[in-house]
């Protein structure tokens, strides 16, 4: 079996997640970023890979659900995505923070 390698498509990530326990799993070299709802785990992998020059390890995928938000009298819900959790091998980082 042939595998093909397939067309990187940097849109898949659309941003980084940075949070207290985020920021606190960096140090695990364990990185969380929003994807599109249609992307699987080794289209996420070839795409961090390819953006960051980087080795991944492990990836672990979740689709966050609404959230009912109040403001005053009106009640929305937050939008709907699928957050990535990559770890990456020991040797290589992910540089989000300017020094």
């Amino acid at each position: 079996m042939i595998k093909t390698k397939q067309i990187v498509n940097p849109d898949i990530i659309k941003s980084p997640i940075i949070t207290d326990k985020t920021t606190k799993n960096i140090e695990n070299n364990s990185y969380c970023f929003k994807v599109t709802k249609k992307s699987n785990k080794n289209q996420i992998k070839e795409t961090i890979e390819e953006i960051f020059n980087v080795k991944v390890k492990k990836i672990n995928t979740l689709n966050i659900p609404h959230k009912v938000k109040t403001i005053g009298k009106f009640k929305g819900k937050t939008t709907q995505y699928k957050k990535a959790v990559v770890q990456l091998h020991k040797e290589y980082k992910i540089k989000l923070f300017e020094d």
